[in-house]
């Protein structure tokens, strides 16, 4: 049975996140030395969908592009989901995985880095350096878990059982 999908994290969440930081993400952008191209992808995956329960590409919950599209100098959004795509099969950040855990990976894998698994939340971000997008999908991973948080603690003064509206 497909899974519906996390409660408290779904598209309209997963692009609050975003909008979250994106005044972080987009000032830094234009530092050459955090980002070359001044391009970005950021690709969040549902925490409730994971290769046991659902294809990679049903899993993506929302995608988000900084910069003219037709202006990219490479494939930003193929690259974020790659990275996304190790992250959620692993359940760990690509880096750690290829530093610490390289007999993880598997063939079509992606050795770029720049994705981040926080307590099920799969973040993955492309055109920066990797250390800028590990740090850029960190800070949407963690805007998103306080908004499931946030949502969690009101709806415990509502109802007993997760119901939906």
């Amino acid at each position: 049975m497909e899974p519906s999908g996390s409660f408290f994290i779904n598209r309209a969440t997963a692009a609050k996140a975003v909008s979250m930081s994106l005044p972080m993400i987009e000032a830094a952008i234009q530092d050459q030395a955090v980002c070359g191209s001044g391009y970005l992808h950021i690709v969040i995956m549902d925490p409730a969908r994971n290769p046991a329960n659902s294809a990679f590409h049903d899993a993506i919950l929302h995608e988000h592009s900084i910069g003219d599209r037709t202006r990219w100098d490479a494939d930003y959004a193929g690259f974020a989901r790659a990275k996304a795509r190790v992250a959620w099969r692993t359940g760990m950040d690509g880096h750690m995985v290829q530093e610490l855990r390289p007999y993880m990976l598997i063939a079509s894998d992606t050795v770029l880095w720049g994705s981040i698994a926080l307590d099920g939340i799969v973040v993955s971000a492309s055109g920066a350096h990797p250390w800028y997008d590990e740090a850029f999908a960190g800070t949407v991973a963690m805007c998103l878990r306080a908004i499931a948080k946030a949502n969690i603690h009101e709806q415990r003064g509502k109802n007993l059982f997760l119901l939906p509206e």
